[in-house]
């Protein structure tokens, strides 16, 4: 294991770092936090809100980050200046528990603890629509074509599907889980919904055929909290409390017979959310042991760990062009971290040699890890070229000893 630079380090090898560095100023024009010398990974850290910073975006091509919190309002931040731009305020009251941007950035989401969710204007800050439910929203997400969004609650364990335009409810789904739903979201097909839950399960409702169309029972040995689709909507990545990440082939249906791609020993704590990067290389998630780990999806790793939030991650995000990751947390702030060239740290060459046994693909004739691999046989293909083939290419394991012993 490779030796720690300092102790404001925020890539974590195994110890233990110092509280963050004091805040920042938190008034709107507020300088950012920043770039730590010792850091092996630079960072910088964003101030503003009062309370737990519950969701966070990239947005507008990377140059604004959206930010939700308990303290009941919604921040837009300019990335290069590190000021705020635009405040949602006022109109919450309670914690708002996510918020959601439609694809041309114009319209803003937000669903709260105190059973409304609502839509506001990006440019001018002002509240559009207000949707009133029973219970608790937990979760709030618009679609990718921006027509629909999709709520979770806790009342009736239910999903509503709204039209984002008129504010009118086109589905209620109740009952959909028999605990209260923790996260859902649309596939970028805009067809299927996936949502998790207190229950271990992981549902995918088909908005045309007005059914589940796979049912995941205890997907995971413990609560489920989050979901995220790739791009393409081939891969659905899920998050438990029992602290691992797992990837299911939901197009192809492929986990029925050879199960999900497991991400393990990655925290030490349970895994509070997940997000792919746009070509799917990449997998990031922040968990309850206040830190953030980047896994390679091709070699099924954890390249990194980053650490210096003061309490417990409660969303991630990745930019584009996957140069920065964002993060965050209970600890009120938000924290902007550059990767660019976190391939080239020692620690993160060590990770990737003794994290997994490497191996050539035979049809792409890239690396991959056979810790990604479940099956009892022999992997000899990538995860992407497998799953891209009906059937996996897998031969028998060699017996271990002779059949009369």
């Amino acid at each position: 294991m490779a030796a720690v630079t300092g102790p404001g380090d925020p890539l974590a090898l195994g110890e233990l770092l110092p509280p963050p560095p004091p805040p920042v100023s938190s008034s709107r024009g507020s300088r950012w936090g920043d770039h730590e010398e010792i850091a092996q990974i630079p960072f910088k850290i964003l101030q503003g809100h009062k309370d737990a910073v519950s969701s966070c975006h990239f947005c507008c091509e990377d140059t604004k980050i959206l930010s939700s919190s308990f303290d009941r309002s919604v921040k837009l931040w300019d990335v290069a200046k590190g000021v705020l731009v635009q405040v949602f305020e006022e109109e919450h009251t309670a914690p708002i528990s996510e918020c959601s941007l439609n694809p041309d950035n114009k319209r803003v989401i937000t669903s709260s603890y105190d059973k409304t969710v609502k839509a506001w204007d990006m440019e001018t800050g002002k509240m559009l629509w207000t949707i009133e439910h029973e219970g608790l929203v937990t979760s709030c997400n618009i679609s990718y074509d921006g027509k629909y969004v999709v709520s979770g609650l806790d009342k009736e364990n239910a999903i509503c599907i709204t039209d984002a335009v008129s504010a009118t409810m086109v589905m209620y789904i109740q009952d959909h889980h028999r605990s209260t739903v923790t996260r859902c979201c649309f596939d970028p097909d805009n067809q299927r919904v996936a949502s998790v839950s207190y229950d271990k399960t992981i549902k995918l409702w088909d908005t045309v055929a007005q059914s589940t169309t796979i049912t995941i029972n205890e997907g995971h040995s413990n609560v489920i909290s989050d979901c995220c689709f790739s791009l393409d909507g081939r891969y659905l990545c899920t998050a438990s409390w029992d602290r691992t990440l797992k990837i299911w082939d939901i197009k192809t249906g492929d986990f029925r017979h050879h199960g999900p791609i497991v991400l393990k020993e990655g925290h030490q704590g349970s895994v509070s959310s997940c997000l792919f990067s746009k070509d799917a290389s990449l997998v990031v998630s922040g968990a309850y042991d206040k830190n953030i780990a980047v896994w390679d999806i091709r070699t099924g790793y954890k390249k990194l760990t980053l650490q210096g939030h003061g309490d417990w991650v409660m969303d991630v995000a990745v930019s584009s062009n996957k140069k920065w990751i964002l993060s965050s947390s209970k600890d009120s702030t938000l924290r902007l971290w550059n990767i660019e060239k976190a391939d080239h740290i020692p620690a993160v060459i060590e990770n990737r040699k003794r994290g997994s046994q490497i191996v050539q693909c035979e049809d792409c004739e890239k690396p991959f890890s056979l810790l990604q691999c479940n099956d009892s046989g022999v992997v000899t293909k990538c995860v992407f070229c497998r799953l891209a083939t009906p059937t996996r290419n897998i031969l028998p394991l060699p017996p271990t000893c002779s059949p009369d012993l």
